[in-house]
């Protein structure tokens, strides 16, 4: 049964319980009709039960013949037994690891490099600190280095004149 006939009897149903009887011949007429139409409808619905019922029957019936409820129960076996053996595995690995102190082995080292680490950008920072403080002085010395060439060059060059 289609959804639009099913709403087509509830509508049937609720009009037929909120109408009210009257003494005049005509709504008692208007008032069996409802009536029929709510018995019928009443009737389709359980009719629509009966045979989703029997498709649903059918369905499990099938599937069950198939086998897949077998295959699927299979699978989810082999997967729960996976996940166990690899569960298993895991803490086997990590008890290792622990009684041979690689973890703490591994964080030392680490730290370690860390403080190396440290010292060495210290040191680095240092050095270039000493070159800015030092490069004034240098700078002075090349300048007069340079000048005392040309001075050398000059007299050289007047006195070969």
């Amino acid at each position: 049964m289609s959804s639009s006939s099913r709403e087509d009897d509830n509508e049937n149903i609720t009009s037929a319980t909120t109408r009210r009887a009257s003494s005049s011949s005509s709504d008692t007429t208007i008032s069996d009709t409802s009536a029929e139409k709510t018995a019928e409808s009443i009737k389709n619905i359980a009719k629509s039960i009966r045979d989703a019922s029997t498709r649903m029957r059918e369905v499990v019936r099938v599937v069950r013949q198939s086998g897949a409820i077998d295959e699927l129960t299979q699978a989810i076996h082999e997967a729960s037994i996976a996940a166990k053996d690899t569960s298993n595995e895991i803490r086997e690995t990590t008890k290792d690891l622990r009684d041979r102190g690689i973890i703490r082995d591994t964080a030392k080292a680490i730290e370690q490099t860390n403080i190396a680490a440290r010292e060495t950008a210290d040191t680095v920072r240092e050095t270039a600190q000493q070159a800015r403080e030092s490069a004034p002085q240098t700078t002075e010395s090349l300048k007069e280095t340079a000048t005392r060439i040309k001075s050398k060059r000059k007299k050289e060059q007047v006195a070969t004149s």
